[in-house]
């Protein structure tokens, strides 16, 4: 057990180092080519900030992660690693979201462009076999046919990918709520004695901390802070999806029977999961499509309330671990289906009888559409 710990901090603190190399000198990039993410009436921020700190998560991820690998080998005396096929899909799959973001905080994407290479790299999991296959009991439902799994799975994939994008709109927000969902996760594959999973999420949280760093603290007269971009948030997005529907897969020859995998794995996500559902929600109640940009995300709201952003990341990263406690707690005594309807509950309460009280006290209109 001990060697894992001592590979999971091997990764952990060199993908820190990576992040703290790369970032100053993306910064410098983006600042020689111009590359800056420009406020407008939907944006918080009121000046040009760099936009490509994601760049910086794959490569440190992949460097920290392949280093902590062949020391783990090592320790072992050269013990291979094993590659599965749907490792090589998962591979494929980052490469091309990865890299689909890149282009986009470049040159720009179209949105539907955007959303067809998502379903396709969603896609790339089933077909390695990987798919959500059980809910382990949630609304009654346990065993999943193939014809039901795959759609659901490629749905999930999309949907996460999209959360983690849209929730990224104050400094640090995506970024903290990632890493405690990853956290989540490390310790989900570290208890099922998954170590390459483990390791492979301590690389990947490491890189988070020098990007918060510069995202929270960074200051831009002196070109030190920067933005994600869709490089980041699409990449965190696909690899916290892909987590999800490896950990959920019912597979007795990998994991043991989990009854909470699903339930555990929504509450790791469950505040931009349930923000993107109100979101849409709002958006048909007011007539509009659930496409339309507004600026009535939950960061939106508590900053309409009163609070600065750094005040609205606080609070956020609260909300979303006092509902982990919450969950893990009443986990032992209620199912799955009736915790998620209590969170529901406790979220919308929140929404209307908390925030938009404060945001009318505040002279701003709960809903805004510009």
């Amino acid at each position: 057990m001990n060697i894992y710990i001592f590979v999971s901090l091997i990764a952990f603190s060199l993908s820190i180092t990576c992040g703290f190399v790369f970032i100053p000198r993306i910064l410098n990039f983006c600042k020689n080519r111009n590359l800056y993410d420009i406020p407008d009436s939907r944006k918080v921020h009121k000046r040009a900030i760099p936009r490509l700190g994601g760049v910086s998560f794959l490569p440190s991820m992949l460097a920290a992660t392949i280093v902590a690998l062949l020391v783990w080998s090592y320790a072992y005396n050269g013990k291979k690693i094993q590659i599965s096929p749907w490792t090589i899909f998962f591979a494929v799959g980052l490469a091309v979201i990865y890299t689909t973001g890149l282009i986009d905080d470049i040159f720009g994407v179209k949105a539907k462009k955007k959303f067809i290479i998502q379903i396709f790299v969603s896609c790339l999991l089933p077909i390695s076999w990987l798919f959500i296959n059980n809910l382990y009991g949630f609304m009654g439902i346990y065993q999943l046919p193939f014809w039901v799994g795959v759609p659901l799975t490629v749905f999930i994939l999309v949907f996460i990918m999209n959360a983690i994008n849209l929730i990224d709109g104050i400094d640090g927000l995506s970024a903290s709520l990632s890493f405690i969902a990853l956290g989540g996760f490390f310790y989900c594959f570290f208890v099922e004695e998954m170590w390459v999973y483990s390791i492979l999420i301590a690389g990947l949280m490491g890189v988070l901390v020098p990007f918060l760093y510069y995202n929270i603290f960074g200051k831009q007269e002196k070109n030190r802070k920067i933005f994600m971009g869709d490089s980041g948030s699409l990449t965190l997005g696909y690899i916290l999806g892909v987590l999800l529907v490896k950990f959920c897969m019912d597979n007795p020859n990998v994991m043991a029977y989990r009854k909470g995998s699903i339930f555990l794995s929504v509450t790791l996500l469950i505040i931009p999961i349930f923000d993107v559902c109100r979101m849409i929600i709002v958006r048909m109640l007011h007539g509009y499509g659930i496409f339309h940009p507004d600026k009535n995300h939950i960061h939106h709201k508590f900053m309409r309330a009163g609070l600065t952003q750094h005040q609205a990341l606080i609070a956020i990263i609260a909300f979303a671990i006092a509902f982990i406690i919450l969950n893990t707690v009443l986990f032992n005594w209620l199912n799955s289906t009736v915790i998620i309807l209590i969170d529901i509950v406790i979220f919308t309460l929140f929404n209307l009888l908390v925030l938009n009280r404060f945001i009318k006290r505040n002279n701003k209109q709960p809903f805004q559409e510009d």
